[in-house]
């Protein structure tokens, strides 16, 4: 089923169109700031429980005591002997 274009459908189309951007306005407006204040607040919090747990860790040092913490499976970079083979070359012209 074709449909024409004619008026009627055209301002239709433009009351669809003002409908859809005054809709997003409305959710932009008064919804996001919502669900924004949400997201940040629970962030919040995850990080004071990281920051608790980091406290109480370094409470139970002594004074004057020094720690060296190393990452589990982090190895030092050595220089290696066996870096490749040698290829010898010829220019050629």
């Amino acid at each position: 089923m074709l449909q024409e274009a004619g008026p009627y459908n055209f301002l239709r189309t433009i009351g669809i169109i003002l409908l859809v951007i005054y809709g997003l306005k409305y959710i932009a407006k008064y919804l996001l700031p919502f669900v924004l204040k949400r997201a940040v607040s629970k962030a919040q919090e995850r990080a004071q429980q990281k920051g608790s747990n980091a406290y109480h860790s370094k409470d139970e040092m002594k004074v004057g005591e020094t720690t060296i913490d190393k990452r589990p499976g982090e190895q030092e970079m050595k220089p290696s002997k066996n870096v490749g083979d040698y290829v010898d070359y010829e220019e050629v012209e």
